[in-house]
This record gives C-alpha cells, sequence and structure tokens, in this order.
C-alpha cells in the first residue's frame, strides 16, 4: 500500500494559515486554482509557441529589410541620400548616419526580453555585425545602432511591427472570462452557503432553546434535504419534552395529594411525650419527599417554555448570594456592576442556585465571581470543601449520581442542561480555595 504523502510541519502550519476558513472561500478557491491554472497553461502555449513564431517572423523580417539597406549604401555610397529617403517611404524605415562608435545597449524593460533576444538573434544572422537595441530614447520606436564603415547606421524601427495585436487581446480575454466566470462561481456559491448559514443559525438558536419558525428550506437539494431534516427533528424534541413535562407534573401532582393528606394528618395527631420525636421524623421525611419530587420536576421540566429575555446578571448574582448566605454560608461575590446577557432568568438562577446549594453543602466558604470574557462571561464559583476527584468529575452531572453523597442527585443535572440550553457549558476544576471551582461559560 503506497505511503500517505506527508507534507513539512513548517509548510502544514503556513498552509492553514493562509487558507480561507469559511465554506464559501475554500468553495471559491477551488474553482479559482484550476482557473487560474488553466489559463495560465492556455497563455503559455499561446505565447510560448504562437506569439514566439510569430515575434521571430517580424523580427526576421525587419532584419532582412535592414540587411537590404545595408547591403545597397555599401555597393552605391553615392547613392546613400536616396536609399535612406527610400527606406522612409518604402519601408518605414527611419535611417540615419551618424559619427561614432557602438556602444552597449540600454537595459530593456523586463516584458521585452523575449522580444529583444529574438530580434537581436534575427539581425545577427541577416547583418552579420554586432548591433545594439535602445529601448528607452523613443516611445514609439526602437532605436537600433549597427557599425558602418564610417561611423554608425541608426535606425528607428517602429514598435508595432515588433508586436501583434493579438497578444493584448488575447491577454485581455484570459482576463475577461476569468474575472467572469469567477464572479458567476461566486453568486452561485454564495447563495448556496447562505442556507448553508441560515441551517447553521437555525441549529444554534434550537441548541440556545429560542423559540424559531420552522426553517424554510432552501439552497441545493442535499441542503433542503438537511433543513426538512432539522424542522421534523426540532418538532419531535419539542413534542417530546412537552410530553415529559406533562406526565412528570401529572405524577408530582399525584404524589403531592397524598402527601398533603399525611402532613394534614400529623398535624391533626395528638402529640404527647411518647410521639413527639416520631411526629417531627415523619414530618421531616414529608418535607425531603416533597423537595425530591420538586427537584424530579424542575429537572423534567429544564427551562421550560420561558422566554428568553436582556437580562442584568448583577441583580441575579446579588439574590443567588443573598440566598446562600440566609442558608448560613460564607458567600463572597465578585461581578460587574454592568453585564447584561439573553436568558431565561428564572432557569439561570435556577442553575447557578443549584451550584452555590452544592458548594456550601460540602464547604464554609463559597466565593462566586463573573467576568467578561471574549465572546461572552465566565461565571467561577469556588468552595473550600474536599473537592472532587478528577476521575469522578465527568460523574457527578449524570442524574442521581450526586444523589449518593446526600440530596437528589439532580442539581448539577438541572445546571447542566439549563447552562448548555443557553449555549454554555460547565467545567470542574482544582480551586485555588482548596476545593472545587465550577467554571460556567456563557456566549453573549
Amino acid at each position: 500500500m503506497a505511503s500517505r504523502l506527508a507534507l513539512p510541519p513548517w509548510l502544514t502550519r503556513a498552509l492553514k494559515a493562509v487558507m480561507p476558513r469559511g465554506l464559501l472561500g475554500r468553495s471559491l478557491l477551488i474553482v479559482l486554482v484550476p482557473l487560474v491554472v488553466v489559463q495560465a497553461v492556455a497563455l503559455q502555449l499561446f505565447y510560448g509557441t504562437h506569439m514566439s513564431i510569430v515575434s521571430r517572423r517580424l523580427s526576421a523580417a525587419i532584419a532582412g529589410e535592414i540587411a537590404i539597406v545595408i547591403d545597397a549604401l555599401e555597393r552605391a555610397p553615392e547613392y546613400q541620400a536616396r536609399v535612406l529617403a527610400g527606406a522612409y517611404d518604402r519601408l518605414e524605415l527611419k535611417m540615419r548616419l551618424v559619427p561614432g562608435r557602438l556602444e552597449p545597449a540600454h537595459e530593456r524593460p523586463p516584458q521585452l526580453e523575449v522580444l529583444e533576444r529574438s530580434l537581436v538573434n534575427a539581425l545577427e544572422e541577416r547583418l552579420r555585425r554586432p548591433v545594439a537595441l535602445d529601448w528607452q530614447s523613443d516611445p514609439v520606436s526602437v532605436v537600433l545602432r549597427t557599425p558602418m564603415q564610417d561611423g554608425l547606421l541608426e535606425v528607428d524601427v517602429p514598435r508595432k511591427r515588433l508586436f501583434a495585436g493579438t497578444l493584448s487581446l488575447f491577454v485581455a480575454w484570459l482576463v475577461g472570462s476569468s474575472l467572469l466566470l469567477f464572479g458567476i462561481a461566486a453568486l452561485f456559491l454564495r447563495n448556496q452557503v447562505r442556507s448553508i448559514r441560515r441551517l447553521a443559525r437555525a441549529m444554534d438558536a434550537f441548541g440556545r432553546g429560542h423559540e424559531s419558525a420552522p426553517l424554510r428550506p432552501g439552497g441545493a437539494t442535499e441542503v433542503r434535504q438537511a433543513a426538512s431534516a432539522f424542522n421534523v427533528m426540532q418538532e419531535r424534541v419539542r413534542r417530546f419534552l412537552a410530553q415529559r413535562t406533562q406526565m412528570l407534573a401529572g405524577v408530582s401532582h399525584d404524589l403531592r395529594t397524598p402527601l398533603t393528606r399525611m402532613r394534614l394528618a400529623l398535624v391533626m395527631m395528638k402529640v404527647d411525650e411518647a410521639n413527639r420525636q416520631d411526629i417531627v421524623d415523619l414530618t421531616a421525611d414529608l418535607e425531603e419527599m416533597d423537595r425530591m419530587i420538586g427537584g424530579y420536576l424542575a429537572f423534567a421540566r429544564g427551562v421550560g417554555e420561558e422566554k428568553a429575555e436582556p437580562t442584568e446578571l448583577a441583580p441575579l448574582l446579588d439574590d443567588v448570594a443573598r440566598h446562600a448566605r440566609r442558608a448560613g454560608a460564607e458567600v463572597a461575590l465578585q461581578r460587574p456592576d454592568e453585564l447584561a446577557l439573553m436568558l431565561r432568568a428564572d432557569a439561570f438562577r435556577r442553575a447557578i442556585t443549584n451550584l452555590v446549594d452544592n458548594a456550601r453543602r460540602h464547604a464554609r466558604h463559597v466565593a462566586i465571581a463573573a467576568q467578561k470574557v471574549p465572546g461572552g462571561v465566565c461565571l467561577t464559583v469556588d468552595d473550600d470543601g474536599p473537592g472532587i476527584p478528577p476521575a469522578r468529575r465527568a460523574d457527578v452531572f449524570r442524574q442521581f449520581e450526586a444523589g449518593k453523597d446526600g440530596g437528589t442527585g439532580l442539581g448539577l443535572s438541572i445546571a447542566l442542561d439549563v447552562i448548555r440550553a443557553h449555549g454554555g457549558d460547565i467545567a470542574l476544576e482544582d480551586s485555588p480555595l482548596g476545593g472545587l471551582r465550577v467554571r460556567v461559560t456563557v456566549p453573549t
């Protein structure tokens, strides 16, 4: 089996740095690269073969005409003026004899290198004498100088006789057609990517629990199928959540009815020294059962049907800290004065309360801090308790797992569901206080 071609790490990093990140950019790159390669190959083939042949033939024609004039000047020097005038009238070559000697050629523009090489080769082949070309003195002509018996022969060769006009047209056609094709590809690809982006926004909004109308399918067939499948999935998830909430609400109601009767019976019982402790214990058990039923219902309801609204985080955290202090915990709070987020305020308060209650049950000191971070808000809950070993941190978010240490085992699960419904996440870390740190990140 052939081994996979591996690029050097530095080249891989460089390609990742310059490659576009988005689908539109990468799709346009896929279109642009082959288009540029094909056009470059076509230009090279055309210019390297056809244009090279044309250039050599034009140079050979000019060199032949100059050779004829030089031969006539050398054979009949007495008719020098008539020969030079005839060259101008018949060949459009302005010639003159000047004193001096042949100097090195002036520097040529880089784009004329191939043309000069063809012209010099043809002149030296026809004239059998050195030549020098001056591309700078005259903007419409090339000044050619070659030694004669009594000086130099200067020839002004019109540049139009050395260039084929089809070259500029061909280059213009290559550039124009490339831009046209690239523009059409960009237009169509942008329409396709727009449908994918709309689907991504709808999925992100649904993941955050935002209510939205069914997505209107658009774009290519595959994108339409994905949008239709998303609409079906969204409706099924909503129906399932509604059924689960309705069922748990019914179960909660059915269970609380006998609990209410039992509580009423305890209240009506005659209290004496023999049964006082039993009544107290039974009352505590009933309260615990009622609290557990409330926890189960809150977990089943999740964020419920509460609408997300702009909410100031500072008063919400103040309320959570105040509630924890009333329960006997030492709570330190650090938060900015103004920090607005799109939240389901009651659900978010319940999630943070669950995290703080979990911390205060296992520690004496709790510290809550909130700060802005790029793209969102970071909220931490630190405690000085025993903490949780790293191997167990992934398990505590499972339903009923935390209940092994007391409680219903649903507080962290409810908090995780609520935070993720807001598009955020929860992570457990070591706390600077010596216990556990719960890090909550929520996007803005």
